[in-house]
């Protein structure tokens, strides 16, 4: 659902007349509150194992349960993007990443409590600590490696990673 839809309310004042501002933005007409829906930062990481081969992961939630994905997830406030990716892996894999190189980013729209969030999903290839041991946690039900030229990117349950994992797989066979 789009978010001028969902809230009627001016979070300041408490308004009814909280309307559509423009695309991205609702303004209350009885306090002159504006707020503005913008993208959350994302983040997602490019997992590769002594063999090359991509680590990939279940997801054990919605959106998307139970489709391929990678690890990752939102970045919290006062964090960069590469300590969020290094939080997120720790949390979905309990183990460290050793290095995080970022590679690019891509637009996404991610469906949470009835709300579509605009999302800027920041790539990055990351190094572990090890590749042997990992345990699936938090929004992961589990992993397994697979080599680039068997990966299917329509398995991978959300848009931007669908495109990233083509983009990524294409760049290696350049």
């Amino acid at each position: 659902m789009d978010f001028s839809h969902l809230f009627k309310y001016c979070p300041q004042c408490g308004s009814e007349t909280f309307v559509k501002n423009n695309e991205k933005s609702k303004r209350c007409e009885n306090c002159d509150f504006v707020f503005y829906m913008n993208a959350s930062a994302a983040v997602a990481a490019f997992i590769q194992n002594e063999n090359n081969d991509l680590l990939v992961c279940i997801r054990a939630k919605e959106p998307a349960k139970g489709t391929w994905d990678l690890a990752g997830g939102f970045v919290d406030a006062n964090e960069t993007a590469e300590e969020a990716m290094k939080r997120e892996i720790n949390e979905e894999l309990k183990v460290e990443a050793l290095e995080t190189k970022y590679l690019f980013s891509l637009p996404n729209e991610y469906e949470y409590s009835g709300l579509t969030i605009p999302t800027l999903d920041m790539f990055f290839t990351c190094k572990l600590t090890q590749y042997k041991h990992l345990v699936p946690s938090d929004d992961v039900e589990s992993y397994f490696f697979i080599p680039l030229n068997e990966i299917n990117p329509e398995n991978f349950g959300l848009k931007s990673i669908k495109k990233a994992v083509q983009f990524f797989i294409n760049q290696k066979q350049d």
